[in-house]
């Protein structure tokens, strides 16, 4: 009966489980189920969540109880939505801004129909009648709406339910308002830049010219003006400015729209000459105080200004300067403080990423956090009580806790210390939801107070971790080792099911490698590698020099030769895998996406015959080929580091390609062009080498579709197999 039972309860676990672990793997069914956007009211005692895409329901951090349903999408009156997507309180959390249908136009930016929710009236209006808007934004004061429709910004005010414009010059290719070009959307991780002043009777936004800039096109080739029975006969051309290394960026500024004078001028900022970039504007607590942060063009001069948007005469305030680069998302960790008398900051000037406090003038204050480690995350400075927020890596460079440190240098730890942590605080900092996960445990969403008193989990995972415990597959394991050139790496490994030590295994090295990137971390991730192991596989992945959480030095020593030390890391891993005695160094091969299929190439590039076969997705070929804000970030301009850009490039070094490579592009990514494939086949055929070419149709750089994603790996696995199984 006992084992009758076992049986029953096994088979109940294999239910979310389909005969194919690698269509699991791919399907994400072993990826943690995550809790919606927690969103904190102003009393800081209270939350909202969005569920089940119709209700916003209010809860309280202390008990847990729903208090009430501020939203319900069935029964709103005079407009009805099926579900939403997402959800913006204004300020003074009167009115709700809900969508739900988005129209992507790149990775991050789409536009949609929004709607505006009285909360009193339970009534939902649209936004605007004349079309999908992008990125609309509350006043300060709730009164009005600024949102954004083809590169043109307007103004929707409440009151009367008014729409009117705020500028008329947008237009495509050329001028656009409020919103970023591709470049900036991508490198710089934004949507929207345009702000409110504290007053909002200003709005400030960035204005850029891409006029200068060259375009790229490329082919579509399912959707044609021309059909026949059904088949596309003509390609579409999609067309848009992307400027590459050492070509022109978008000319940008910075504007003020004065809506009592309905005026538009442009600020003077003091900046010579038009090729830098502003990342991030932010307005601080004071109306005469808009900061605008400027990066030179290589990205190692950083610039706060504070401009005064009524006279627009503006003051450098703060500089920073560093001989490699400066990461811009140091600008995200910048908080004004509320009595307006300081501001936090990041830098990595004594050689690890820490936080500092300024006073408001500039003028440093003091140190915050010092040590042999990272500040991750500044999550907030708490300055009625003088305490900061933040994640770091304090334990160990594979793993983030979240911290307090209060005005006395007192640091209390408020997450367990073992695994990644992050967390999400509420408005006054009296509570967090902390997402913890581990190397062998998924996501665990947990309510905490301050101290790091738990008060309540919301999610656990604790079905899927019995589900994926039940197929007793191999755990992964941290290792280290030293190169011959003295550096310590980290790495993970997983050894094949039914592991025999006296058994020589093929191999595949699982990496990325790209700057500040992180692949060996003490955190949930159920990829392919699993399968892998399962079939007879050791598949291992190591960080090599250039990756996160090490220093500034370990991670900006690639600085201006992008691909050489990376390349010998991966190399040496070879080498140090191919000495176990479990591991077969004749089949052994490597694998990555994007900046890892640049490293595929490269490892497989050298000279030395190491890997067997490579794998390379949507490979970067020659960092000539890639956009100015990434590529010149680490490498300058061609005209000043040729030599740099050549030492990493595989379209210079095809003809020492050692090995059997797969390269699997998609025709439509916008990110990688597909041009680096095929001028990288071309340098092979020129080098008498061959390659095999695998294409997705219209896919972008991610390749996505749950079945182009079962057909993608399956392709992996069978090249493989064909490959280092013999």
């Amino acid at each position: 009966m006992k084992r009758f039972l076992f049986i029953s309860l096994l088979l109940f676990s294999y239910q979310f489980i389909s005969a194919d672990l690698l269509t699991d793997i791919t399907d994400g069914n072993f990826r943690a189920k995550t809790v919606s956007e927690i969103k904190s009211m102003n009393d800081g005692e209270h939350y909202t969540l969005l569920e089940n895409n119709r209700l916003i329901v209010r809860y309280s951090y202390k008990t847990g109880k729903a208090i009430d349903t501020i939203f319900n999408a069935s029964t709103t009156k005079l407009n009805r939505l099926e579900q939403i997507k997402g959800y913006e309180f204004s300020p003074n959390e009167q009115k709700i801004l809900v969508y739900n249908e988005q129209k992507f136009r790149y990775r991050r930016s789409f536009t949609s129909e929004y709607y505006i929710f009285d909360v009193k009236r339970n009534e939902l209006k649209p936004l605007s009648e004349d079309g999908p808007q992008e990125v609309p934004l509350f006043s300060p004061d709730s009164r009005y709406i600024a949102f954004a429709r083809e590169n043109n910004l307007y103004l929707h005010k409440l009151d009367f339910g008014t729409e009117s414009p705020i500028t008329k010059d947008g237009e495509w290719g050329k001028i656009i308002n409020g919103t970023p070009d591709w470049v900036y959307e991508e490198e710089f991780a934004a949507t929207r830049y345009f702000v409110f002043s504290p007053d909002s009777k200003l709005l400030a936004f960035v204005k850029f010219d891409e006029t200068a800039v060259p375009t790229y096109e490329m082919q579509r080739y399912l959707d044609s003006p021309v059909e026949q029975d059904g088949l596309p006969l003509y390609p579409t051309f999609q067309s848009f400015k992307y400027p590459k290394a050492g070509q022109s960026n978008s000319k940008v500024s910075v504007c003020v729209y004065d809506d009592f004078y309905k005026s538009v001028r442009t600020i003077d900022l003091g900046v010579e000459g038009t090729d830098f970039y502003i990342p991030r504007i932010k307005w601080t607590k004071e109306q005469e105080k808009l900061a605008v942060f400027v990066l030179n063009r290589n990205q190692n001069q950083l610039d706060m200004i504070f401009s005064n948007p009524r006279s627009l005469v503006s003051k450098l305030v703060f500089q920073e300067k560093d001989k490699y680069y400066i990461d811009y998302e140091n600008i995200d960790d910048i908080y004004f403080t509320n009595d307006g008398q300081y501001f936090t900051f990041v830098s990595e000037r004594d050689g690890w990423r820490h936080a500092y406090l300024y006073n408001i003038n500039g003028t440093l204050n003091r140190q915050l956090t010092k040590g042999n480690f990272e500040v991750t995350k500044v999550y907030g400075y708490d300055d009625a009580k003088g305490v900061l927020y933040y994640q770091s890596t304090e334990q160990s460079p594979l793993q983030r806790d979240v911290y307090s440190l209060n005005a006395k240098n007192i640091k209390t730890r408020l997450t367990d210390g073992k695994g990644t942590h992050s967390a999400s605080f509420s408005s006054n900092f009296a509570y967090f939801l902390e997402n913890a996960s581990a190397l062998g445990k998924p996501n665990v969403f947990t309510v905490r107070n301050s101290k790091g008193e738990a008060l309540r989990t919301l999610e656990d995972n604790a079905e899927l971790l019995a589900n994926f415990n039940a197929l007793n597959l191999p755990k992964k394991e941290f290792f280290t080792f030293t190169t011959s050139e003295g550096v310590q790496l980290n790495g993970w490994m997983l050894k094949p099911t039914n592991f025999n030590p006296n058994t020589k295994y093929p191999t595949l090295m699982v990496q990325y490698s790209g700057p500040n990137s992180q692949q060996v971390k003490d955190a949930w991730a159920v990829g392919w590698e699993y399968y892998l192991a399962s079939k007879g596989y050791v598949v291992a992945s190591v960080d090599g020099r250039g990756t996160g959480a090490r220093g500034a030095e370990f991670k900006k020593c690639t600085y201006m030769k992008l691909g050489v030390l990376e390349t010998k890391d991966q190399v040496e891993t070879a080498k140090y895998l191919g000495k176990q005695s479990f591991v077969d160094k004749d089949r052994m091969g490597i694998w990555g996406w994007s900046y890892g299929g640049f490293m595929t190439l490269n490892a497989m590039s050298t000279g030395e015959q190491i890997f067997k076969a490579g794998i390379a997705v949507a490979p970067v070929t020659d960092w000539r080929l890639y956009n100015t804000a990434y590529t010149e970030r680490f490498m300058c301009q061609p005209k000043e580091n040729n030599g740099g850009y050549d030492a990493g490039s595989p379209l210079k070094h095809a003809e020492k390609l050692n090995g059997k490579v797969l390269i699997i592009h998609g025709t439509a990514d916008d990110n990688v062009h597909i041009q680096n494939t095929y001028l990288y086949l071309d340098a092979l055929m020129q080098a008498g080498k061959q390659a095999e070419l695998y294409l997705y149709t219209d896919k972008n750089h991610s390749i996505l579709g749950k079945e182009t994603r079962r057909l993608l790996y399956q392709k992996k696995f069978e090249f493989l197999e064909r490959e280092l199984k013999h």
